[in-house]
Formats: structure tokens, C-alpha cells, sequence
């Protein structure tokens, strides 16, 4: 039996609303049942395992479903939504993952912890939009919605037009200590949802909520050196980290140094609105004392478990 270990699992929001599906709670509670084989691993290891998770589809359809409805009931910010998916989607993980340990028959409890993630106020993606969320659109359709709506939107790396609202980096997260705590009592915790709800002291200390989706993968690493974690594993679409994607010499790798990661980053390899934030992450955890970081997709998150499927970055 191997040692101990707290691992983060870092879900994206795709795992749970995948491209081509219409989205609907149906399709969402089976893609959450079907992303948690990695996490099933890890328990009956007898790991403790701090589930966090995306929420880029989901983040984007409550925007729409607030300024749809605006004339016939009161707005709501998006930091109230980061804090409404945390917890549907908290409910969903937590549920299935129940539901999956029951019939595994291990005794292990859950907890969906609604997370506060402290950010700078002056920080620049303040003025400077770069979190895609909600659904892909045409080019047509998305001047159309800027023009319309006001929105600014980007392409997504050749999938598509999508919605960019402030990403800010995250700097602590305020209920961390209480994570901790419920880790070391053996309970799985999801925790840091879709990045955290991104807060502020004021001049007073009092904590007040901003406009902005932080990236769940940052988040992570910084929530797992807070809690003291030893592995991060990101699991996201694809089966592992490549170099000169989409090229006819696009090499997939198996494992990288902090080095080679932060060489790659320096290159171009990993472009901000998919890989960059991932390897950025998993760069500060090792940073900040993490041991080991594995980068996989859902479908072999179970291998991922075992270094059998992956990209593998060690800390030095």
C-alpha cells in the first residue's frame, strides 16, 4: 500500500457539458458519473482527494439566462453565478460521487465547500477580457451579439467564437484552512469551483464580491499548496500535452521538467485560452511545493492514477 497522499483533481467544465450535446441536466449528471473514475481510484487508495472543477459552458449559459429573462426579474452579478454554479455543479459532483462510492461499497464522506478566491481589484484582466465562456458561435453570429449585446467575444483556437469575460489571478483562498481541515478528516471535499468567486478586501477588511471568473487550473494549484498537497492532476480533452499542436511534427509528451515547461511556455507552445493556464498551474504548484503534476483526459484519468497515461511534470 503506497503512502498517504492529498491529490487535487482539477475537472473542466467541458467534462460535465461537452461539445456537441445539448447540454441538458440529463447529459450533465451522466458526464459527471462518467468523469469520476480517476477520483474512484484515488479513494479506494485511501488518498485524500480535493475535487475542483470548471465551469466555462455552464458560467456562460447563466449569464444568458440573466439577461434574458432581465424584464422580468432582477439581474444578478456574474460573481453571484460563479457562486450559483459552485453550487449545482458542487450538488452534481457530490451526488454522483456518492452515489458511485455506495456502490463500490466505501465508506467515505462528501462535501461541497462554496469558495471565496481573493484577487487584486486593480488587476489588468480587469480591462483586458480573456476567460472564454458558454457556447462556440460563428463569426457571423458573434458580430452580431458584439454589436447587439455589447459582449466581447474572441476566437477560441479555430473551434469557434466565444464570450471573454475578466480573468483575474487568484491570490487566496479565504476558506482554505477549513478545506484542510475537512481533508485531514478523511472527507472528499469539491471545493474552488469554476476558479472561486473572486472577492476583495476593501479598505475596512470586509470581503466584497467582483464581476470576473478566475481560471479553475491556477486556482487549483494554489488552493492544493494551500492545503498542502501533494499531486495535482488536471484532466481536460485530450490524452496528453503536445508541442507543435495541430502540425504535421506535433509531438505528444510523456513527462517534462519545470525547465522544459517554462521553455515551451516561453515559445508559444501553449497558447493562453487552452494549454497555457494548465502548464502555468501546474508550474506554480511545483513552485510552491507541490511533488508531482499529471496532465491526462477524463477518459484515462483512471490510468492517470497509475502513471500509465498522461504527461507527467516533477518538481525538482
Amino acid at each position: 500500500m503506497n503512502a498517504v497522499k492529498t491529490v487535487v483533481v482539477a475537472l473542466g467544465g467541458n467534462a460535465i457539458t461537452r461539445e456537441n450535446q445539448e447540454g441538458n441536466i440529463y447529459e450533465q449528471f451522466l458526464n459527471t458519473r462518467q468523469s469520476l473514475e480517476g477520483v474512484l481510484e484515488l479513494t479506494e487508495l485511501g488518498h485524500r482527494v480535493l475535487i475542483t472543477h470548471g465551469n466555462g459552458p455552464q458560467i456562460g449559459n447563466e449569464l444568458i439566462r440573466v439577461e434574458e429573462a432581465v424584464k422580468l426579474v432582477p439581474t444578478l452579478p456574474l460573481g453571484v453565478l460563479v457562486g450559483d454554479t459552485q453550487g449545482g455543479m458542487g450538488y452534481m459532483i457530490e451526488q454522483c460521487l456518492q452515489n458511485v462510492l455506495h456502490d463500490r461499497g466505501i465508506e467515505r464522506e462528501v462535501a461541497c465547500m462554496i469558495t471565496q478566491m481573493e484577487v487584486d481589484r486593480a488587476d489588468p484582466a480587469f480591462k483586458n477580457p480573456t476567460k472564454f465562456v458558454g457556447p462556440f458561435y460563428t463569426r457571423e453570429k458573434a458580430e452580431e451579439l458584439q454589436r447587439e449585446r455589447g459582449w466581447a467575444i474572441k476566437e477560441d483556437k479555430g473551434r469557434g467564437y466565444r464570450r471573454v469575460v475578466p480573468s483575474p489571478l487568484p491570490k487566496e483562498v479565504i476558506e482554505g484552512n477549513i478545506i484542510r481541515m475537512l481533508l485531514d478528516s478523511g472527507v472528499v471535499v469539491i471545493a474552488a469551483g469554476g476558479g472561486g468567486i473572486p472577492v476583495y478586501r476593501d479598505s475596512t477588511g470586509w470581503l466584497e464580491g467582483l464581476d470576473a471568473v478566475i481560471d479553475k487550473d491556477l486556482a487549483s494549484a494554489l488552493l492544493g499548496n494551500q492545503v498542502g498537497a501533494d499531486e495535482l492532476m488536471i484532466l481536460t480533452g485530450v490524452d496528453q500535452v503536445a508541442v507543435n499542436y495541430g502540425k504535421p511534427d506535433q509531438r505528444f509528451l510523456d513527462s517534462m521538467t519545470i525547465a522544459e515547461a517554462e521553455a515551451y511556455l516561453a515559445e508559444g507552445q501553449f497558447p493562453p485560452g487552452s494549454m497555457g493556464p494548465k502548464i502555468s498551474a501546474a508550474i506554480n504548484f511545483l513552485r510552491g511545493g507541490g511533488r508531482r503534476v499529471v496532465i491526462s483526459s477524463i477518459e484515462k484519468s483512471a490510468l492517470a492514477v497509475y502513471g500509465k497515461a498522461g504527461t507527467v511534470l516533477m518538481g525538482e
